[in-house]
């Protein structure tokens, strides 16, 4: 009902800045939470950031000041932009959405991940 397609994940050094897009498609009526998490190998996946509708954001405190988060709701897109990155930055970066689509002549509402965008920091 509702894909969501990263884009921007790569290699990068320590030190740099990297930015992650997310695009959500389908017949969308509304999106509620917007966000990025990751999961480097052998750890559970984590919530790195989030952000409602109405641009209230929250952090994981270990990239407050690092990442920032933002969302431009008339595309149904969510943003990472990722400062000063860090070799523990490196993680498989995936993003979620909260949202309600259309399905027939109803509407669903779940929860929904993208494939995830593999973030390399290099020391």
């Amino acid at each position: 009902q509702v894909q969501l397609v990263e884009s921007g994940g790569g290699l990068a050094q320590a030190g740099g800045s990297m930015r992650l897009s997310c695009a959500a498609l389908g017949r969308i009526v509304s999106i509620n939470v917007m966000g990025w998490y990751r999961q480097a190998p052998g750890k559970e996946r984590e919530l790195i950031a989030n952000i409602t509708s109405g641009g209230s954001a929250n952090y994981k405190d270990s990239v407050k000041g690092r990442f920032t988060i933002s969302r431009d709701n008339a595309k149904n897109m969510v943003y990472l932009q990722m400062n000063s990155l860090k070799p523990e930055d490196t993680a498989v970066y995936y993003c979620n959405a909260e949202a309600t689509a259309y399905y027939g002549l109803r509407h669903l509402s779940g929860k929904y991940w993208g494939q995830g965008t593999q973030v390399t920091v290099s020391s």
